[in-house]
């Protein structure tokens, strides 16, 4: 490397050794270790424009890696990147400032420990548990594959950018990044690199404590290219790599990049160590006389590296961002329907008219599952929403959720434009890659059994952190299974996912329920949402004679009431067992007991509307309560009080078939019946 590349390359090192150690806090060496790589990479490799980090035809960088975060943070000040506010919109100031880094991993500053999307200008997704970055590139990549096959054309080549993931050891081992991996060979995403750091080196120690495989084997067996490179440090090995990389067009690469943890650190090079701690002063102060810098001086950064950054990327990106926005505004005038979906994608936003074709459904006292309503209004809505893509984990079939309408096609390895994923069996890497895809711009969705939401979780919860309108679809909801067994009988899951901040849980009573689930899942523009539905058939609610299903946008709402509105008993119940409280409701009606049944299809649309709703629909004034509801209690005091019931599961189900199994629960209108008027007599009303 020459005296500017280098001078370049250890600013990188000493901003990242300077930022952890002034925290106290952090995970240095891997960022001094690959700071040629990521040298390489943005004033390069990337097509990659600093002023504007939202540019769509650019490639992304995803930090896997993501406890390395000084690596990042030092290169987007560096080049220059510039912040962007919430409509993606240059603001003219930097995305991290060197008082950001100086303020690194404290309370308020953009360098947060790990990256988080949204929060800093450049940061392509919130990385940090390990696995979830290269899964979800696996989601990027398949996202540019699909926008290029359904937007571009021979004299508008708009999409064709690569997707970079940054991983470790850690990522290695992790399950999620098998499965990605897989199915990324299986379609050969030919757009996605992954940059293996096999630096040998966990916070425990060594790798080989509980690491010995053959990663170059692996994946070859998985189907990709793979790429060795001896020494990080060596560029013309890695802009080798980097060609090859780029020439390759039938299989996804991983580049095997050998490194030093800590690199120029004199005592702590390549141990373990440097891995997750700061250096100390003295070692830091070794490092940088090593570099050829002054030991004394911290955060320094000499006018001429930014101006290498300038000259490289800086005037590199913007000549190629100005060539793509002029390509971008030729392209709408010529296509202008297909240019109008992109700048709705572009810009987040749904068709005219994207809901018109959602049905309403006939009252039916034999009704469907709600998987079954669920299929037809999923197909209803993606086939005027072009951009609206997704699948299953090999379920489909049993969960509804394939697109059947003409022209839906399947996504492949030689099919990109096809709008029906095949997951495979990988949940965890499905929730992930579903993730990639709408950080894309894409209204994607995936589905599974209820039960396999445990497999998922990392993954919803990082997009209820990144803010992600992503749609997850759970069926076979509930001990309504039946045979199968307690392995696949929800108990604990609706408790679980509605524990998650900034996630919807919808668990919808009756096919126009769901079909105003789907709506209201789909107005979200930062908030994911989950469908939660049954097997076993449920009545279609008469309309004329119960509440409205629009109510399902307050979350919660009255269903059937008292004759005169002032009931002494409220039954609250969502899903399947709403019925149930209909039929209980007639019967304690009959018997002169006044009841309200309260449908609540979603506990946090209800809980974010105002106090005077909410009080329209629960009066204080009514203790006498009974939550119903094929799961544990756990999360329903709020709705019954302590004065209420809760009539649901508190152990794991069994296998028989369902109807038994509600008998053998107690969840019968019988037993309902006579918890309410034990709790009505108790209550005080």
């Amino acid at each position: 490397m020459n005296s500017a590349e280098k001078k370049a390359i250890d600013t990188i090192r000493t901003l990242s050794m300077d930022a952890v150690q002034q925290a106290n806090s952090g995970h240095p060496g891997t960022a001094m270790a690959l700071a040629p790589l990521a040298y390489l990479l943005f004033n390069e490799t990337m097509k990659y424009d600093p002023a504007d980090p939202n540019w769509p035809g650019r490639d992304r960088f995803i930090l896997s890696i993501g406890h390395a975060s000084m690596l990042l943070y030092s290169i987007l000040h560096l080049t220059g990147t510039g912040e962007c506010d919430h409509d993606g919109k240059p603001t003219g100031r930097p995305a991290v400032s060197l008082d950001d880094i100086k303020n690194f991993r404290q309370l308020g500053s953009k360098c947060a420990g790990h990256p988080e999307y949204g929060h800093v200008s450049g940061v392509e997704m919130t990385t940090g548990p390990l696995g979830q970055g290269v899964a979800t590139s696996v989601g990027f990549a398949i996202g540019s594959k699909w926008l290029a096959a359904r937007y571009n054309s021979p004299n508008f080549p708009l999409f064709n950018g690569n997707v970079y993931a940054l991983c470790g050891d850690g990522c290695m081992m992790e399950g999620v990044t098998a499965e990605a991996a897989s199915l990324a060979g299986h379609l050969k995403l030919s757009n996605l690199c992954w940059i293996y750091d096999d630096n040998g080196i966990t916070i425990e120690g060594d790798t080989s404590l509980a690491f010995g495989e053959d990663v170059e084997t692996r994946f070859n067996a998985y189907g990709w290219n793979v790429l060795k490179v001896a020494d990080v440090n060596d560029l013309n090995a890695l802009r080798r790599a980097f060609d090859t990389f780029r020439e390759t067009t039938d299989k996804p690469t991983l580049i095997i990049v050998k490194s030093k943890i800590a690199y120029g650190a004199p005592k702590l090079q390549g141990s373990h160590e440097a891995h997750g701690a700061p250096l100390g002063e003295a070692e830091i102060q070794g490092a940088k006389k090593f570099y050829g810098f002054d030991p004394e001086k911290k955060f320094v950064v000499d006018s001429d590296v930014y101006e290498t950054f300038v000259d490289k990327v800086g005037k590199r990106g913007a000549a190629e961002r100005k060539m793509w926005k002029e390509q971008y505004d030729s392209y709408v005038e010529t296509h202008p329907e297909l240019g109008d979906e992109l700048r709705r994608i572009i810009e987040g936003r749904l068709p005219d008219n994207w809901d018109s074709a959602v049905e309403t459904f006939n009252a039916d006292p034999k009704g469907m599952a709600s998987r079954i309503s669920s299929g037809k209004v999923l197909n209803q809505l993606a086939k005027n929403i072009p951009w609206m893509l997704g699948g299953s984990a090999d379920l489909a079939p049993s969960n509804k959720s394939d697109l059947t309408f003409l022209g839906a096609g399947e996504f492949g390895a030689t099919t990109h434009a096809g709008r029906n994923l095949h997951f495979g069996i990988r949940e965890h890497a499905m929730g992930a890659i579903t993730n990639g895809l709408v950080l894309m711009g894409l209204r994607a969705y995936c589905a599974t059994f209820f039960v396999f939401a445990d497999y998922m979780r990392p993954s919803m919860r990082l997009a209820a952190l990144m803010k992600l309108p992503a749609l997850y679809i759970f069926t076979h909801d509930s001990i309504g299974v039946g045979e199968d067994g307690p392995t696949h009988q929800p108990i604990e899951h609706l408790a679980s996912l509605r524990a998650i901040p900034n996630l919807n849980v919808f668990r919808p009573a009756d096919a126009n329920e769901v079909a105003e689930s789907y709506k209201e899942a789909m107005r979200q523009t930062a908030t994911p949402s989950c469908l939660v539905l049954t097997r076993q058939n449920l009545p279609t609610f008469d309309r004329t004679k119960f509440g409205s299903a629009g109510g399902v946008r307050q979350g919660a709402y009255i269903l059937a009431d008292a004759v005169d509105g002032k009931p002494d008993l409220i039954l609250i119940a969502t899903g399947s067992e709403v019925a149930l409280c209909v039929e209980a409701h007639e019967k304690l009606t009959a018997e002169g007991v006044k009841v309200r049944v309260v449908s609540m299809p979603c506990q946090e649309l209800f809980d974010r509307q105002t106090r005077e709703y909410r009080e329209s629909v629960l009066p204080a004034s009514v203790r006498a309560r009974v939550g119903v509801e094929l799961g544990i209690e756990q999360g329903w005091r709020k709705y019954i009080g302590c004065g209420g019931a809760f009539l649901g599961l508190s152990d794991f189900g069994a296998s028989a078939p369902a109807g038994v199994l509600m008998k053998h629960f107690g969840l019968t209108c019988e037993n309902l019946c006579a918890i309410a008027k034990k709790t009505l007599g108790g209550s005080g009303n």
